[in-house]
């Protein structure tokens, strides 16, 4: 481990890093990763951090992030417990084949390279270098060209470890895989890793995918995720986030869709002090599908911002964005969705809705869908909402006898299951809706009685409630 002392700016002491450690970061490298490693290094010097200069970053202020200072491995810590002690899921019910990214590197019960019954390979990235070094190579070169920011090149140059997932052509995974990356240091933390999923022709994927923070300790997740969906593969992804109010994380998810490709992907944020995820979709063959979900519950000085990008490259394809979000105390909330039908891509249909609930006059959300349309046979809407809970709402819902707290607790519940109710997985979507009751309840409103009940509870109440009246 070697700390970034704040004698010089963050930028110049990875610099210093980069330049007396590269045999060490890429000590697995091809040689034509070790040239994207770099190219993305220099690409880096050139860049740096994103600033609000930015358009796409005008809204979100890394300054605080980037003025701590930070330890960042350059070869894997020992752990200092089993790694059955780390690898814990409280879901009930919830069957899944579990392995984890720890304080940025890979470590599982199963050990770092594993072929399932199933055909499914599952790895570290590091390993993936030596079994599948020409798809690897494929990720660097492809991440590489295409870096939209200085942070994804410094991920470009730095990542090591990750999580790499190989699902074979026509397998379908008869087991939901579940990462969960965690955080868990005394020290404040610079995490880069990198995930590699690849589906085969007519494949499918139930991927669950945890950010955790096991104490208050800050720290900075600077994390890049590549998906590549092959022709007819169908994958239904899940991105929980709940960390401490001090640490950051910039979340980059690329997905790739190959003809008759179906995508489902929902982003739930439960906590965290700066939290942005970004989202890109290429619909790089005919007839792909793509649902985009989002929930976001935010309070204090919390920060989170969503920036999704579609490109419909091809005809026939449909894409769904809908994102939601509560918005409490002094919390900020951002949202950029972009649809960009090419002009190739008739009979593309693309809808875009984002509505936000302010609960304060401190909370405040920025939020721009956007279509880009330069095909003429389409079918595209794109809509955006910011507002306080009903009035007529909550009379309508006091008049049963309920009281005011209770009254409020019930609409924003109303307000975040329409996207809750998407998870397809019936155990995630019974401890989701869980969460989120305890997260209105408990930070987001308070009151004396909660009408809102956890099946963890002995006792339930329910009301007969008119919804369509909300």
């Amino acid at each position: 481990m070697e700390q970034i002392v704040k004698t010089m700016s963050l930028k110049e002491q990875l610099s210093d890093q980069f330049q007396r450690h590269r045999d060490i970061i890429g000590r697995n490298d091809t040689p034509l990763i070790a040239q994207a490693r770099e190219q993305a290094f220099h690409r880096f010097m050139e860049q740096g951090f994103p600033s609000d200069h930015l358009e796409r970053w005008r809204n979100t202020d890394l300054k605080r992030t980037l003025s701590l200072d930070y330890d960042q491995d350059i070869v894997a810590p020992a752990l200092n417990t089993e790694v059955s002690n780390l690898l814990r899921c409280n879901i009930p019910h919830f069957d899944t084949f579990l392995v984890s990214l720890y304080n940025g590197w890979y470590i599982s019960e199963n050990g770092s390279w594993i072929t399932r019954p199933d055909g499914i390979v599952i790895g570290s990235l590091a390993q993936a270098i030596k079994h599948f070094s020409t798809l690897v190579e494929e990720s660097f070169a492809r991440i590489g060209q295409a870096t939209r920011n200085g942070l994804e090149a410094l991920n470009n140059a730095f990542a090591q470890d990750g999580i790499f997932i190989y699902v074979p052509d026509h397998v379908s995974a008869d087991q939901t895989i579940q990462i969960v990356s965690m955080v868990d240091h005394d020290r404040n933390l610079l995490l880069q890793n990198r995930n590699l999923i690849i589906m085969g022709k007519n494949s499918r994927l139930k991927l669950v995918h945890c950010d955790d923070s096991l104490n208050q300790q800050p720290s900075f997740t600077n994390t890049i995720t590549e998906i590549l969906l092959g022709e007819g593969a169908v994958i239904d992804h899940y991105k929980l986030q709940n960390i401490n109010d001090n640490s950051s994380v910039i979340s980059t998810t690329l997905f790739h869709q190959e003809a008759n490709s179906q995508l489902s992907t929902h982003v739930t944020v439960l906590n965290g002090g700066l939290i942005r995820n970004d989202i890109y979709v290429d619909m790089e063959g005919e007839n792909c599908t793509s649902d985009i979900c989002g929930l976001y519950l935010v309070d204090k000085n919390q920060h989170v911002d969503n920036q999704v990008q579609v490109n419909h490259l091809k005809p026939y394809g449909t894409s769904n964005q809908l994102f939601k979000g509560i918005i409490d105390d002094h919390a900020r909330a951002v949202f950029n969705g972009h649809v960009h039908v090419h002009r190739n891509a008739q009979k593309t249909n693309a809808y875009q809705s984002n509505k936000n609930i302010l609960l304060t006059d401190k909370a405040t959300v920025n939020t721009k869908p956007f279509l880009e349309i330069y095909a003429d046979d389409v079918k595209c809407s794109h809509g955006a909402t910011v507002g306080q809970l009903d009035q007529e709402a909550l009379f309508y819902i006091r008049s049963r006898g309920i009281s005011y707290d209770n009254a409020r607790l019930l609409l924003m519940y109303a307000f975040a299951a329409e996207v809750i109710n998407k998870i397809t997985i019936e155990p995630l979507r019974l401890r989701m809706d869980d969460l989120v009751k305890k997260r209105l309840r408990g930070e987001l409103s308070i009151c004396d009685q909660c009408v809102l009940h956890c099946r963890t509870k002995e006792n339930t109440v329910s009301f007969d409630i008119d919804m369509s009246k909300i």
